[in-house]
């Protein structure tokens, strides 16, 4: 009796022992904590992994980084899933679909697994999931959403300038992942010179979420009349036509002009009941 409670009591002072250094660490395991025991395993780094926002036709980089991949033969493999179709689109460093479009890259030795999409389309956007074929599966999903940026003119599409005045052209370039690198002013088809001999032209550019560009001709003329475009690095151009009036202010001109034909049809049945009551 006296040997099993001496065993018993060294079965229970190992487990302790086993249990203070998994917690503590020892003086030469290389201080593995409770903590690092139960993230041995694979797992994603979110703050690496993240939703992406592409502009319609420039590449996008979906990256997955999985920590605690383990180097080995035999070790856990990374795939990029497209949930639209449940399409595999790679496995580890090789792409698994016809569409040239998608790639997988992975530099040994990192730990980020990227999938690649070239000339990216609206069709694109949507779930993908980066999955580790770990015990337990793992999986980190990331949204992609392609978006083409909108250029537009205020007050366009025509605009009525008097002679002598300022005319003020300003171009707005909202939803953008990035602000355009440039935006040029072109007038008739040829870019317009802010050093000019004709003088009085200047822009202002204002970068950011939404970039705006202020156009300024002063003192405006006759030959300053017609189509004014701007064109933002990442953005189709878009159009205004300025009219330079020389003091003239015609109605059919101030509405985009559709020019009147004559009184409206209610004038005229009022006119001839008139006519009609008093005949």
């Amino acid at each position: 009796m006296a040997f099993r409670i001496s065993l018993l009591v060294c079965l229970a002072i190992s487990a302790l022992n086993s249990v203070q250094s998994a917690v503590q660490g020892t003086s030469s395991g290389g201080g593995n904590t409770l903590l690092e025991t139960t993230t041995r395993g694979p797992h994603f780094d979110a703050a690496a992994s993240k939703n992406v926002t592409a502009l319609l036709g420039k590449t996008a980089y979906l990256n997955c980084r999985v920590k605690n991949l383990a180097n080995r033969t035999m070790s856990p493999q990374v795939s990029w899933v497209r949930h639209r179709d449940v399409h595999l689109l790679t496995v580890g460093r090789y792409t698994y679909t016809s569409d040239q479009r998608f790639r997988a890259i992975h530099q040994p030795h990192t730990e980020d697994w990227t999938l690649q999409i070239k000339y990216p389309q609206h069709r694109d956007s949507g779930v993908y999931e980066c999955q580790v074929s770990s015990t337990p599966h793992l999986s980190h999903f990331i949204h992609l959403t392609v978006i083409e940026p909108d250029t537009e003119i205020v007050g366009g599409p025509e605009l009525f300038i008097d002679r002598g005045s300022t005319i003020n052209l300003t171009c707005v370039v909202r939803h953008s992942p990035e602000p355009p690198a440039y935006i040029f002013w072109n007038h008739n088809d040829a870019i317009i010179s802010y050093s000019s001999s004709r003088g009085g032209v200047s822009v202002a550019t204002e970068r950011g979420e939404t970039s705006r560009s202020v156009l300024l001709i002063q003192k405006a003329r006759p030959t300053d009349s017609g189509n004014y475009q701007c064109n933002p690095s990442n953005a189709r151009p878009a159009n205004v036509t300025v009219h330079v009036l020389n003091g003239e202010h015609p109605e059919a001109m101030q509405h985009g002009g559709n020019q009147r034909m004559g009184p409206s049809l209610g004038v005229l049945a009022f006119i001839a009941y008139i006519l009609l009551a008093y005949s």
